[in-house]
């Protein structure tokens, strides 16, 4: 029997104040950062330049609170954006086919916000919102 690795991954995000965030949750929290990836620092795309002060924004961090994650970015991936209200669900599994199944299923009656597709990070991810109003990110593990 293969045993496939799958968790559900509170998502914050938190249009432009997530170093901010990052530091309250640290001391809070004692959270680690495990990760944090600067907008700067990944591939811009030419038809949309970053202004250089969305440059220090995080495009994604990942911080350790316990034996739990934290995700956050400072992108938003709804053009409805309300703060206090930006929390998403990350599904994380180690096999593409199981990525596919979960995007698949979380769409039906809801709504595709990014589709699910391999990028620089993930083999497949997408963005969907389920028919309760839900987000859920859906992120196969590897590049």
């Amino acid at each position: 029997m293969i045993v496939v690795s799958t968790s559900l991954i509170p998502f914050i995000e938190m249009n432009g104040q997530a170093n901010e965030a990052i530091d309250f949750y640290v001391k809070a929290l004692e959270a680690k950062v495990v990760y944090a990836q600067r907008l700067g620092d990944v591939p811009e795309n030419p038809e949309s330049p970053l202004s250089p002060e969305k440059k220090d924004w995080i495009s994604f961090a990942v911080l350790v609170i316990g034996e739990s994650q934290l995700q956050l970015s400072d992108l938003v991936t709804s053009s409805s954006y309300q703060k206090g209200s930006p929390v998403t669900i990350v599904v994380q599994t180690d096999d593409k086919d199981q990525a596919t199944r979960y995007f698949n299923a979380l769409k039906q009656g809801g709504q595709v916000n990014t589709p699910l597709e391999a990028s620089f990070f993930s083999p497949a991810y997408g963005n969907v919102t389920d028919p309760f109003g839900i987000t859920f990110r859906i992120l196969a593990k590897g590049q």
